[in-house]
């Protein structure tokens, strides 16, 4: 069989005889979730294998498409199998559960079922859970403590520079005698870099995470999690954490596990911003030396007018106030953009950030430089007052 051949087959699907052993699995796999009929006689194809209602017969599947395909494709199969075939139930099944993808989704739909799972299932989805978390650490933690522990003071040189501060231009200027004309290169035996600016414990500024947990929210609420347990990490600044739907959920005293912080939060339910901000309010001492990052659509089922007037209180005490419409890798979000042109009104940065892209607006709020001219320079779009925005739709 030719390649355009083999390619049209595991298009179509259906027969498989003529496929090699790794394509007929790949096949099978995607004939098992889309290849159904709608009943109408329509043309359609009846569906020919099915998922059933089987723990091991899922968890199979699901092994046979994390082996065959990629993680992105996995997360994207793994979605269409939750709404076409409709097996949340299925993930209170342990060994369905082993055998997932794990992802920032999965986790989502974790902690929404956390109060359906039976005892058996739990300790699974913490392992799953906890290795999500671990993956997403190590993704972010680094570039996290890089950013927070001190920016460059270009004004000072160092001979010892990490690796990210090396001066280049410098470096190799100074380095010009140890050119390899065999090699075309320069090997510097000295290395200039920019030394950077060290924060005192008494100097340390506080940051208040305030996270709408709404299950719209939930990626921002992951993301947020893992961001708030690195920064308590971190000997540079005050951390706390605090959830919200219509009630507070303080989980600062948590920050030390992130996997407990995760299981600690209930994604759904109403939206009080309003009594969030007022809870965060007294939690925040020293105002000027303060940040709150508030993070939700601002769709304000409380009092809206009074959590307008409550920010406007926080920015003329002196606190740094930002609001962030989510915190994750999708696109635009959702959100009530007549409440968010208010309260950009005021002066307060409204905007959308990716979790690459948070640690460096965290390093530009602790060194309280403007965060408009932040966002301008990472081409991130933020709310203007009176202006429409098709993100309402």
């Amino acid at each position: 069989m030719d390649e355009l051949q083999r390619r049209w087959q595991m298009m179509l699907g259906g027969q498989t005889e003529e496929l090699g052993e790794h394509d007929a699995r790949i096949t099978a796999a995607l004939d098992a979730l889309y290849e159904q009929g709608d009943g109408s006689g329509g043309g359609k194809r009846s569906r020919r294998g099915g998922l059933g209602r089987s723990a091991p017969r899922i968890a199979k599947w699901m092994g046979d498409v994390r082996e065959c395909f990629p993680t992105p494709v996995v997360q994207v199969i793994q979605k269409d199998a939750f709404s076409r075939l409709g097996l949340q139930q299925m993930l209170l099944e342990p060994e369905f559960l082993a055998a997932m993808q794990a992802d920032v989704n999965l986790v989502a739909d974790l902690m929404s079922l956390r109060g359906m799972m039976p005892e058996k299932t739990k300790q699974t989805a913490r392992e799953v859970i906890g290795k999500v978390v671990a993956e997403l650490m190590q993704r972010l933690e680094r570039r996290t403590a890089e950013a927070l522990r001190g920016a460059l003071d270009r004004s000072k040189r160092t001979t010892r520079p990490r690796a990210a501060d090396i001066d280049w231009p410098r470096t190799i200027r100074a380095n010009l005698h140890q050119y390899l004309p065999q090699y075309k290169t320069v090997v510097p035996e000295r290395l200039i870099g920019f030394a950077r600016k060290q924060r005192r414990l008494v100097d340390l500024d506080e940051v208040v995470l305030c996270v709408d947990q709404s299950g719209s929210m939930a990626p921002s609420v992951i993301y947020s999690s893992i961001f708030a347990a690195v920064m308590a990490s971190l000997p540079v600044v005050r951390t706390q954490l605090v959830c919200f739907d219509t009630v507070v959920l303080d989980l600062t005293e948590k920050l030390s596990d992130p996997v407990e912080v995760l299981f600690g939060i209930q994604l759904g339910g109403g939206t009080d911003i309003n009594q969030a901000v007022s809870y965060c309010s007294e939690k925040i001492q020293q105002p000027r030396k303060s940040h709150l990052i508030l993070i939700t659509d601002l769709c304000e089922g409380g009092n809206a007018d009074e959590l307008i007037a409550r920010l406007g209180r926080l920015v003329s005490a002196g606190v740094n106030v930002i609001v962030l419409l989510a915190l994750s890798d999708e696109g635009r979000p959702y959100y009530d953009a007549d409440l968010a042109g208010t309260v950009a009104a005021m002066g307060i940065a409204v905007f959308a950030c990716t979790p690459d892209q948070f640690p460096d607006l965290m390093a530009s709020a602790l060194r309280r430089e403007d965060i408009f001219q932040w966002a301008a320079k990472e081409d991130v779009k933020t709310i203007v007052a009176g202006e429409s925005d098709s993100a309402t739709r």
